[in-house]
């Protein structure tokens, strides 16, 4: 079997470690060269650090991993810390570490149990047969500096795994576009050297009003590095009439300037420039599978509509893809894919548009913020952490909840707005 995987993200990687041990012939072909940022939260919650722990990929504090309690949740005066419940499916702490180390660790780790990794080949087109099945792909080939050579490179396989994030130039070669009937998400984080760098939870804020004062679809987050910077950030949902309209940099901005000056949060601190990127979520870019091409991670907008988080579903995608091409039945991937998370996608869905409203957000907070077990709930319900052998309270409460939701399609192509009315 030889395959072809496209980007060198946590979903890239994750399948070429999977396929290459099992003696699989993977090449990673990845556009930039390591190590390379991304705009990301860089906090990993319990569900990706159990996808860590089965990869066998080390993660000792010594080499930059930031272990963390849980959550702090910051709205309406209140602050109420939520340790990650402890489960026998997910480890109970999290992780934060920068995608400039997370994501070349995951790749040396892929390279080292025997995939070929080739950096500076940005692939530009799936390459079909006449019957339209995909068959490999076209990449120009990049200098050291990114820069493209004028020289182009063909592969060949027998399956294409599409990693290679939000713009996914592979799947857009297929005609698959982004669906206007899923949500949308943008982020924009930067770092700051702060005293708070060692914080043990991670932190969000509920609250982000708009320039009259009302609360966005979103939320801020304030996550401790461990290496003196902390990495400050908001998520914004499609789901507000203020979406697209906003300087979002400019709402970081106003956000940090009010917080304690003592925390460090102040330009004279900041380091490097405040990023943004887009959050495909709830199975935005669809189908999943087609002949010869699956769609993993952010290529496939498996990003949770209810907290943004992308990183666990993207090497989940990649182990899912992995064992079905194993067992010799990869075109059975999309259905298992919607059937993991496709009734959670809907639920969050639901939640976005909801929040998107500002008197139920307001209700929201109000409401839950001075009821800790309500909140314990919310944490687990958004971070999609339940226990699938010790059925609990709160378990069979979230497993009701999604099996009367009915499951994200993602087989088929993309329908608009326009089309479902």
């Amino acid at each position: 079997m030889k395959v072809l995987i496209v980007g060198a993200g946590p979903a890239g990687s994750t399948a070429a470690y999977y396929l290459a041990r099992s003696g699989a012939e993977v090449t990673v072909l990845e556009k930039t060269r390591f190590p390379r940022e991304k705009v990301c939260g860089d906090g990993l919650t319990p569900r990706a650090v159990r996808e860590m722990q089965l990869l066998g990929l080390p993660h000792e504090e010594a080499e930059g991993w930031r272990r963390n309690k849980g959550l702090r949740l910051i709205a309406g005066g209140r602050t109420v810390e939520v340790p990650w419940p402890e489960l026998s499916t997910f480890p109970d702490y999290g992780l934060v570490r920068t995608r400039l180390g997370f994501d070349e660790a995951l790749a040396r780790h892929a390279a080292a149990a025997g995939a070929e990794l080739l950096e500076g080949h940005a692939v530009t087109t799936a390459i079909t047969d006449d019957a339209g099945t995909v068959t490999g792909v076209r990449a120009n080939l990049l200098d050291e500096a990114g820069r493209r050579t004028g020289e182009t490179k063909d592969f060949s396989a027998d399956l294409v795994l599409a990693a290679d994030g939000n713009s996914t130039r592979t799947a857009v070669s297929r005609g698959f576009q982004k669906r206007d009937d899923r949500p949308l998400g943008v982020a924009v984080r930067t770092y700051f050297t702060s005293p708070r760098h060692e914080d043990d939870w991670m932190e969000g804020w509920l609250e982000l009003p708009d320039a009259s004062g009302r609360p966005l679809p979103g939320y801020g987050w304030i996550f401790g590095v461990g290496d003196g910077t902390s990495n400050v950030g908001l998520g914004i949902l499609n789901s507000s009439k203020a979406f697209g309209k906003l300087d979002y940099k400019q709402v970081l901005r106003d956000w940090t300037a009010a917080m304690p000056p003592e925390w460090g949060y102040v330009p004279e601190n900041q380091v490097g420039e405040i990023r943004g990127a887009a959050l495909p979520m709830g199975f935005n870019r669809t189908p999943h599978y087609s002949p010869g091409l699956l769609l993993l991670g952010d290529a496939g907008g498996m990003v949770s509509p209810f907290n943004g988080e992308g990183i666990s579903y993207a090497m989940e995608s990649a182990r899912y893809a992995a064992e079905l091409i194993e067992a010799g039945r990869p075109g059975d991937y999309a259905g298992h894919i919607r059937e993991q998370w496709g009734s959670h996608f809907t639920l969050g869905r639901v939640f976005a548009q909801l929040i998107g409203r500002p008197q139920v957000m307001k209700l929201a907070l109000r409401t839950g913020m001075p009821v800790p077990p309500l909140m314990r709930f919310v944490v687990r319900m958004l971070a999609n952490l339940t226990d699938q052998q010790e059925k609990g309270f709160e378990d069979r409460v979230i497993a009701l909840l999604e099996k009367l939701a009915p499951a994200t399609s993602n087989s088929g192509p993309g329908r608009t707005r326009a089309l479902e009315r």
